[in-house]
């Protein structure tokens, strides 16, 4: 039987793409080397903070012994702790509550390594389990909730046990990140590039920006990752796909000379990224809270090329069927065929639409940087070719929306 409590209304500056502030935190920080190692390694703050998983195992030594793969759970969170005022106002009137409104998972693959990230409607319709509750005890499960829900009973660990349930996933590492959190990991690894389509004129964010391309960070960067009315049909599937145009273009630089060949920017990541921990704008799980562990998962991604970075959407379908209403409920069988795929360890195609929303369209593709020559030891000019790893690939029901790191999008006003 479905439980329900008190849930504040919507909001939108509780739509903020937590993965801009992740994906740099996980990679980019990593990536910094000795510096950011021994910020990590001599702050007592981190696993201080760290919360724990149910049902977590001891992990391996090294990520490639993790057999199946990892799983990191990221999430962005509304609350109001520790938020500027200036920038959000209704925060002076907070009631406490905290939601998930952003949540994606990041599925890391056995070798040949790729990523997919899967992102989860916060309005879609899902059950969820009993979860642990701060006092030790247990709260009850319900039957159908809105995903952005788990997080206000039970915070990061009712989170992760919810899209463990739906998606037979197991999670390994999770991550929540505030608002603040995002701003300022923005704003440390320079901006990012993104592309209109046209001109996105929206009063609810405030953003106003022409057709073309435009590198957006702090408070900008914000307002492009919430803005849903400006864009696309208008709704919050058409946001996610403009979302996920903000992280194919980060990771374009986080891979790049913009951020690889810097110190001075890898050493912003690293600090900023401290200090959102410090501040408690950024929450990390026991397992992920190991700096070794940190660094070992961001070698893993590091060198992922741009066509095997592939950014979809749980696919959904709306529950009134006609699209007014903005609750969505979860496509189970064409969900069922990806999260049997990551299992398997098989390439991913696309088949469907870059956005189940209208919110980008695709302009073209680029490549992945050329890593630098250097010879394997023991190599041969009459080496054997490798197998090609795509050659066995899944191709992926049309209801699943997205597009790949390779893949250029421009966002699309709204029509």
């Amino acid at each position: 039987m479905a439980r329900h409590g008190r849930l504040r209304s919507p909001h939108p500056a509780a739509q903020i793409a937590v993965i801009a502030g992740a994906m740099a935190i996980v990679v980019a920080l990593a990536l910094a080397g000795t510096a950011a190692f021994a910020l990590w390694t001599t702050a007592s703050t981190i696993a201080k903070n760290a919360v724990t998983l149910e049902n977590t195992v001891e992990l391996p030594p090294d990520m490639g012994a993790i057999e199946g793969g990892a799983n990191l759970l990221v999430v962005g969170t509304d609350s109001c702790q520790g938020q500027d005022l200036a920038l959000f106002p209704r925060c002076a009137h907070d009631d406490g509550g905290e939601r998930n409104d952003v949540t994606m998972l990041v599925h890391i693959s056995d070798s040949p390594r790729r990523i997919t990230v899967i992102s989860f409607p916060r309005d879609m319709l899902v059950p969820i389990p009993s979860c642990p509750s701060p006092d030790g005890g247990r709260y009850s499960a319900m039957s159908s909730q809105m995903m952005n829900a788990s997080y206000s009973y039970g915070g990061l660990p009712c989170t992760a046990l919810t899209v463990e349930q739906l998606t037979g996933e197991k999670i390994q590492f999770a991550a929540a990140i505030r608002w603040t959190g995002v701003i300022h990991m923005s704003d440390a690894i320079g901006g990012v590039q993104v592309c209109l389509a046209g001109d996105v004129n929206d009063r609810h964010t405030g953003l106003h920006l022409t057709a073309g391309e435009h590198v957006l960070k702090g408070a900008e960067a914000l307002q492009f990752l919430r803005i849903r009315h400006g864009i696309g049909d208008g709704s919050d599937l058409g946001r996610i796909s403009n979302q996920q145009q903000f992280m194919t273009s980060l990771v374009r630089k986080v891979q790049s000379g913009d951020v690889l060949s810097h110190p001075s920017t890898l050493f912003s990541l690293a600090t900023t990224a401290m200090q959102q921990v410090t501040d408690k704008q950024l929450i990390l799980s026991d397992q992920l809270a190991n700096p070794t562990r940190m660094v070992q998962i961001a070698m893993a991604l590091k060198s992922v090329p741009y066509k095997d970075i592939v950014f979809v959407q749980y696919p959904t379908r709306y529950a009134q069927g006609d699209g007014r209403s903005t609750r969505v409920l979860p496509v189970t069988s064409a969900a069922d065929a990806l999260f049997a795929a990551l299992r398997e360890n098989r390439a991913i195609r696309l088949t469907g639409k870059a956005s189940q929303g209208l919110g980008v369209e695709v302009k073209g593709e680029v490549s992945s940087p050329s890593p630098s020559p250097s010879a394997s030891p023991g190599s041969t000019a009459g080496a054997t070719t490798a197998p090609d790893p795509d050659a066995n690939a899944v191709d992926l029901p049309q209801e699943i929306a997205g597009t790949t790191a390779a893949q250029v999008t421009c966002t699309r006003p709204q029509q």
